[in-house]
């Protein structure tokens, strides 16, 4: 069985990315016929693949050139263009890590109606297009995974998707990478960021800071003795109880140095930061609409009313009184990369096997 994975890049990058290259290195361990006779190198097609990745070593990969375009009309022509590229690659099962036609398996990390709604952002022509490209990738796909509850109640309410159809499969993190560490370790992770003893730190890890909420952390935490710490792209303004500490390679120190990890997003699919700050022994501070909620436990998170800046100063603050350690075990699902891919590979199975 020839699997093939669609995705905008190979490249180190959130979201459904990082996704995909946890697939290509899972599916590199995996015996995709279930027989002993070793795997076939997935098909990967992407715009741009960074070829001094070692995952790119392990894939047939397949580059899409869309840059000739304006970005309006990436998506439908990537689209158009893979379905060409995998009839010659002769792929059996496209996993869609991305907005195409032609995947047997979709996978929804999020969908562009319930963003717009969630950010109260007017629809333009260019989201018609795209909303109607998801609507068809849908239609198309004999399964659909959804990365949370809350994705997969939007494409039962806002797209009209069967349920009988969805898989609710949360996306995998690497526990060997993030994990606890003992209390010297912290404490000398601490003191390479810069942070007191006594300080306590809210970690922001974020690209985009608007979207995932830091004006409304900096408002209302104003006052209260807490910092900041902006993990990624620099912040075009620091506030006061804002300090950045630079694009974080190795975030998962990050998260072991902070007391909690924050974020105040009006709308996030899932969340993986969550996970893997509380893989890590850090707590979380989340609003209600976050998909990963679900997956951690009731001691390890504090939720806020979402978009509530009075909700969310009253949580930081009782979470500072209940300050406690957790373990790092306080995930609600077995995150391993191995264990989702072989759920995967099952559901392309049937899919082969009906076919």
């Amino acid at each position: 069985m020839r699997i093939g994975i669609s995705a905008n890049a190979l490249k180190h990058s959130g979201g459904l990315e990082r996704y995909a290259m946890d697939l290509v290195r899972g599916l590199a361990r995996a015996d995709f016929d279930g027989n002993g006779n070793g795997q076939k190198k997935p098909a990967f097609f992407a715009r741009k693949i960074d070829k001094s990745l070692p995952e790119s070593k392990l894939i047939d990969a397949h580059r899409i050139k869309v840059s000739f375009l304006p970005g309006k009309l990436r998506d439908a022509y990537f689209s158009w263009a893979l379905k060409r590229a995998q009839k010659k690659a002769k792929v059996d099962v496209l996993i869609g890590c991305n907005r195409v036609e032609g995947s047997e398996i979709a996978i929804c990390g999020g969908t562009h109606i319930g963003f717009l709604r969630a950010t109260g952002r007017r629809e333009k022509r260019s989201d018609k297009r795209q909303i109607a490209l998801e609507r068809k990738q849908y239609r198309e796909a004999k399964v659909i995974v959804a990365h949370s509850d809350m994705m997969r109640d939007e494409l039962r309410t806002l797209y009209g998707v069967d349920s009988a159809k969805i898989r609710v499969l949360y996306p995998p993190v690497d526990r060997a990478r993030f994990s606890p560490v003992d209390v010297t370790a912290r404490n000398n992770l601490r003191e390479q960021f810069g942070f007191k003893a006594d300080e306590i730190v809210l970690l922001f890890p974020s690209s985009s800071h608007q979207r995932k909420g830091l004006p409304l952390i900096e408002k209302a935490l104003a006052g209260l003795p807490v910092t900041i710490a902006v993990a990624g792209r620099a912040p075009e303004q620091v506030a006061a109880n804002v300090r950045y500490i630079g694009y974080a390679k190795n975030i998962e120190d990050a998260y072991r140095a902070a007391d909690f990890t924050i974020l105040a997003s009006n709308y996030e699919p899932f969340g993986l930061v969550g996970i893997e700050s509380v893989m890590c022994g850090t707590p979380v501070i989340f609003p209600a609409c976050i998909g990963c909620n679900d997956a951690i436990a009731d001691e390890a998170k504090h939720v806020f009313k979402s978009v509530d800046a009075d909700d969310l100063r009253r949580v930081v603050t009782q979470a500072i009184d209940l300050r406690r350690a957790i373990d790092g075990d306080a995930v609600r699902y077995d995150a391993s990369v191995d264990t989702h891919v072989d759920a995967l590979l099952r559901l392309a199975r049937e899919i082969s096997a009906a076919r």
